[in-house]
């Protein structure tokens, strides 16, 4: 029997799309999440707080309004010249894409790793790729990022033809570190964070808070944002091609005196060949 040719990289209740306007769709897929009912936005000039209604510093300069603490955002507006944006989006897409759950396309630099039984191989990983040596160079005079030890880079494709998103989720715990960075290039976009439901009533459960991210921004994620809120990339804020470059460092475990140290230290000196292919 000849075999149906995949048309995406949705799996499980991952949809997009594509697959969603096929004629016979798969079968127990989820509905797009929504965002909650109720939305705060994060002011990155009062650093650690998110005020509802309200996309400027001069709607609540009184320090009047509704708004919620939210630490653990640092956002670096044009942290790439709009040649230097070209450019890398040169090199990116003159490497092949993989398809990607939920309407998104990658390209992963890093160990290949089973995280359920917590494995980690980094055999498939010769390094990160040669264009990054720059930006991580520049990363280092970021104050935040001063000691970030990049081992993973991943570059995610989304576009609004696709429906390209990706549903509210924690960054992995055990492997990777406390900050997740990611520059944001070809459109700006929303970085949307969500406290996880839970069986007990609980304040924050139909609150969310959105990070605006605009073209060419460096946006670092950590602390409680990391740690305390779920984040996704809603469908609905993907208005044009998007390409979003996520550097990760590694948890303490893999960090000198962790029991896994000598993994780590192995990751990080492959990184830093910056002659890396992507893994496929």
């Amino acid at each position: 029997m000849e075999s149906v040719p995949k048309l995406c990289g949705c799996k499980g209740i991952r949809t997009c799309l594509v697959c969603e306007n096929v004629s016979e769709p798969r079968q127990n897929t989820n509905v797009q999440v929504k965002k909650p009912s109720t939305v705060y936005v994060f002011c990155q000039t009062c650093k650690n707080k998110a005020w509802m209604n309200s996309t400027n510093h001069s709607d609540h300069t009184d320090g009047i309004g509704d708004s919620v603490d939210f630490p653990g955002i640092v956002l670096v507006e044009d942290f790439v010249t709009n040649d230097e944006e070209e450019s890398i989006v040169l090199e990116i897409d003159s490497c092949p894409w993989k398809d990607s759950q939920s309407g998104r396309k990658k390209q992963d630099y890093g160990p290949k790793v089973n995280f359920k039984k917590r494995k980690v191989n980094h055999r498939p990983f010769t390094g990160l790729p040669c264009f990054s040596q720059t930006l991580v160079g520049r990363m280092s005079t970021v104050d935040q990022l001063r000691d970030f030890k990049i081992v993973e880079q991943c570059n995610l494709e989304y576009v609004p033809t696709r429906g390209s998103a990706i549903d509210p989720h924690f960054d992995d715990f055990w492997l990777w570190g406390e900050r997740l960075v990611t520059l944001n290039l070809l459109s700006n976009t929303v970085l949307t964070f969500t406290k996880p439901t839970t069986s007990e009533p609980h304040e924050n459960e139909s609150v969310c808070v959105d990070v605006h991210l605009p073209q060419r921004s460096l946006v670092i994620v950590y602390g409680a944002a990391r740690f305390d809120w779920m984040h996704a990339i809603h469908r609905e804020d993907i208005t044009a091609r998007r390409i979003a470059i996520t550097f990760r460092e590694l948890s303490t475990e893999f960090c000198d005196g962790g029991t896994k140290a000598d993994i780590g230290s192995e990751l990080i000196e492959i990184a830093y060949r910056f002659n890396g292919s992507a893994v496929q």
